[in-house]
């Protein structure tokens, strides 16, 4: 095809275009219906950090894409410069009008399955990659490409969170959101009602739909109470919601997930401000409840005892009208941010939350059965899974390579407009969450910016997961997953160069 860099007239845009560093590649499926990085995502860039990338130079990215609609958003940063995809092609907006447009499509030429075993290659044996398995699959028509062991359920780390986020959006719906709530129940009693929302923060929280705040339930809580009168109240929290235990299934998980229970804030992290790994409170409810009420006593409301204690409200209670309440965003919105960053705590909730929408009791034992059942409703052929948790965290759990690409189709699927954002939250390789730093290797860099994939990690396992637009704009699901690894850094590296490798396959 030829280098893309040779067209005098689109070298502003080239030069922009390798530059990105949060970059965002239009790539549509046209058989399947599916915009890449397109809707909210396009306007407000994907989750870095817990929060969304604001655009850092509006006037830059409209001079580059030539009124494109904000495909990409740039920041310098020098990548190598792909040499097989016309660069319009690869900015072309994903929507239009309201339609899908044909950055990618089914009418592109797929690979072959000789071709694409013959790319892969010698990356494929390296010793580095342990017990490996593969699945990878033509999007437009669900055809496996590549197979090996592909039916031979691994350990598939936090691989899991895209099964836990297609049964949670399946079952509750995108726009479904999580209420924390002040019930009264009797005079001068007022009860903290946990509604299982990992996104919960202690702090003031702003703009057109912010994240739940105890502050703002706080300051709605004394303003009803003082409309009658009440200045001094006994405080209590429920957070039956959840059941037991609330410690995970998994082993050795250090500061990696706080106890999961149905009220807490900022992931029961001793500083709200740390991310990833970092000390968490032995009692995060307790802890949360601890610090609404301080929060009362600052806006006038005297608290009896100087704190809460743990009670259960009356069902009907938690019916009735509430004193107060928060909601979390929209559940679409806390499974991109989950998936972007990798959230265990997000990913538990959302497990307990499934087991609810299923009529089981809220563990991590019916968070699996929930999102096993779902699936298999769905018509995803399971085969050998079994699930112990939600996150990922135990290496008890077990999905084969195949269950993940079937479930990456599903969710680019125009049938099933619900999971989009399991597809919008995957980090892009190079650019953001658990992607951000990788792809920057000998052979892996093909795949920069082009790379929407889940990563998984343990001491002993790796995995990719995701979907990719090859140099002739045919749309790919992929998995590679490696288990009992030696060298878990060599064996992600080794991941990478495999996904960049299809990246830039023609392999016909």
């Amino acid at each position: 095809m030829g280098s893309w860099w040779g067209s005098a007239t689109r070298a502003g845009l080239v030069r922009g275009y390798a530059l990105a560093p949060t970059r965002r590649v239009a790539v549509v499926s046209g058989a399947l219906g599916l915009a890449l990085a397109a809707g909210s995502v396009a306007a407000t860039g994907p989750w870095e950090g817990g929060k969304r990338v604001a655009e850092r130079d509006r006037s830059r990215v409209s001079e580059l894409l030539d009124g494109a609609g904000g495909a990409v958003r740039v920041r310098p940063r020098p990548v190598p410069a792909p040499s097989w995809l016309a660069p319009q092609a690869v900015l072309a907006p994903a929507v239009v009008a309201g339609t899908v447009a044909g950055a990618g499509s089914a009418d592109a030429a797929a690979p072959t399955t000789k071709g694409l075993a013959a790319a892969l290659g010698s990356a494929l044996s390296t010793p580095v990659l342990g017990q490996f398995t593969a699945s990878v699959v033509d999007a437009a028509t669900g055809r496996t490409l590549y197979a090996k062991g592909q039916d031979t359920a691994q350990a598939p780390a936090s691989t899991n969170k895209i099964a836990t986020s297609v049964a949670a959006l399946s079952l509750l719906g995108p726009e479904h959101r999580f209420t924390t709530r002040v019930v009264s129940t009797a005079p001068g009693r007022i009860v903290l009602v946990g509604g299982g929302d990992p996104s919960l923060t202690a702090a003031a929280t702003h703009g057109a739909d912010p994240r739940a705040s105890l502050a703002t339930l706080a300051d709605r809580t004394a303003a009803a109470l003082r409309a009658t009168g009440v200045s001094t109240v006994r405080l209590g929290y429920d957070i039956s919601l959840f059941g037991g235990p609330a410690q995970t299934p998994a082993a050795n998980v250090g500061d990696n997930i706080a106890l999961v229970q149905a009220l807490t804030v900022d992931e029961g992290r001793t500083d709200p401000g740390s991310t990833e790994n970092a000390p968490r409170y032995s009692d995060p409810a307790a802890n949360a409840a601890a610090q609404f009420a301080a929060l009362l006593v600052k806006r006038g409301i005297t608290v009896q005892q100087g704190t809460a204690s743990r009670t259960t409200v009356s069902a009907a209670a938690k019916a009735a009208a509430p004193l107060a309440q928060v909601q979390s965003q929209p559940l679409s919105e806390l499974v991109e941010q989950m998936l972007t960053e990798s959230d265990n705590d997000y990913a538990e909730d959302l497990g307990h939350q499934a087991a609810i929408a299923t009529g089981r009791p809220a563990t991590f034992a019916g968070g699996a059965a929930a999102v096993t059942q779902t699936l298999t409703r769905l018509g995803v052929p399971l085969g050998s899974t079994h699930l112990v948790d939600a996150s990922g965290l135990s290496s008890q759990d077990g999905i084969p390579a195949a269950v993940l690409t079937r479930l990456l189709l599903l969710a680019s699927s125009s049938a099933h407009p619900e999971l989009r954002s399991v597809v919008t939250g995957l980090p892009i390789a190079g650019y953001t969450g658990t992607l951000a730093d990788r792809f920057d290797g000998d052979g892996s860099s093909s795949g920069l910016g082009l790379v929407r994939a889940k990563t998984g990690s343990l001491s002993t396992v790796n995995a990719l997961a995701g979907l990719v637009m090859d140099r002739d704009g045919r749309l790919l699901a992929f998995s590679f997953m490696s288990n009992a690894s030696g060298d878990v850094t060599a064996a992600r590296n080794a991941l990478d160069r495999l996904a960049g490798r299809v990246a830039v396959c023609g392999c016909r």
